[in-house]
């Protein structure tokens, strides 16, 4: 029958791609299947609605595995239910929202992927113009998104600027004084990274603030994560050594619910304000089924959330992410009740992850060096 054929093709599919990723293999066409665990979730019931109505709860003809891949596609319903629940409204708020009125302690950011190759800039000009934000990240810039951004200038002085154009440049603006802002390259030498602070309006605090953009796995960018998980992991123990106001926002090329993140959210001791407030996923922008939050901004206790929000289309695949904070670090032993404790085991596989990923890029450049020479 056409109908069952295609129904057990979907099956397996789908619980081939929850079950991928548990292997923790960091090759890429293995590690893609963190990403569209929404669109997984809605193949899996659709399963179950096609598998009832074919009868498959009951033996039927001597077919005694249907009703246990029924029962297999309804536990992986339920796994895939469990990854994805914290980022909905169902589930408690991690970073609370904000109860604080004067505005001193406001800091406002915006996170926009224009897409390198996108010419729509009048378009990106007036959502950063129109969204007012303190601080500004825009990534895939080359030097001709750093002439058409430019005016930002005039009303973000404070600048950090590093336009490549090889799709990992970077513009960075702020409204408010930065202290310190260097541009760094962590793991791959084409990929820059922001590493500052930025002052509050109260004159007084300043926050440490990491701007990131690590290659994805892909098989044009990176055939595995491992300096993607690298570079996150980084910049997670150096958090480990501090306690002070921290944001750590970028376009991180991960889902907010993969193995890397969390770790990646234990490591560093900070918070994830979507989680209790829904996915907004930011890629891809042109297709509306395909759809996963890949821009984040994660923060430390002493935050809680105003306003979060995605922008509107400005021509690339990626949607602006916009977050308003506000500094309450009177409440910051309450959130930190929230934070996902990290373990030995944490710490070991961070550990691990980092060499493997300067051993890759190790390996990386001695490769490009031999082929230089024939």
């Amino acid at each position: 029958m056409l109908a069952q054929g295609l129904v057990l093709l979907l099956a397996a599919a789908a619980l081939i791609a929850t079950l991928l990723p548990l292997l923790r293999q960091t090759v890429w066409w293995i590690r893609i299947f963190d990403f569209p665990r929404l669109q997984i979730v809605a193949a899996l019931v659709l399963v179950l609605v096609a598998g009832g109505l074919l009868g498959w709860h009951q033996p039927n003809g001597g077919a005694y595995w249907l009703p246990a891949l029924l029962a297999s596609v309804a536990l992986a319903t339920g796994y895939q239910a469990f990854r994805i629940l914290p980022y909905t409204p169902l589930a408690g708020k991690h970073v609370g929202d904000s109860t604080r009125t004067d505005g001193q302690g406001h800091l406002s950011l915006v996170m926009m992927n224009v897409l390198q190759y996108n010419k729509q800039s009048d378009r990106a000009l007036q959502v950063l113009q129109a969204a007012d934000a303190d601080v500004i990240m825009a990534v895939e810039t080359d030097e001709w998104w750093h002439q058409q951004l430019k005016p930002m200038e005039k009303t973000h002085p404070y600048t950090c600027h590093e336009p490549l154009d090889n799709t990992y440049g970077l513009l960075f603006f702020s409204r408010l004084p930065l202290d310190g802002c260097e541009i760094k390259y962590l793991m791959d030498d084409d990929v820059p990274s922001v590493h500052t602070k930025v002052q509050l309006p109260d004159g007084r605090t300043w926050v440490r603030v990491y701007g990131l953009h690590p290659k994805p796995p892909a098989p044009a960018e990176s055939e595995t994560s491992t300096r993607r998980d690298a570079e996150l992991l980084l910049v997670g123990r150096e958090l480990e050594k501090r306690d002070e106001p921290t944001i750590v926002f970028g376009d991180m090329n991960d889902v907010a619910w993969s193995h890397t993140s969390e770790l990646f959210r234990r490591i560093s001791g900070l918070l994830d304000p979507r989680v209790g407030r829904g996915l907004l996923p930011t890629f891809h922008a042109e297709y509306r089924l395909l759809r996963w939050p890949l821009d984040h901004v994660f923060v430390s206790p002493h935050f809680k959330v105003d306003e979060m929000a995605r922008l509107p289309y400005v021509g690339s695949d990626h949607f602006p992410i916009y977050i308003k904070l506000s500094f309450e670090p009177q409440d910051k032993a309450e959130q930190e009740e929230n934070l996902e404790e990290s373990d030995a085991a944490d710490e070991q596989e961070a550990v691990e992850k980092i060499q493997e990923g300067h051993q890759e890029e190790r390996e990386e450049e001695a490769q490009e060096a031999a082929q230089g020479k024939q």
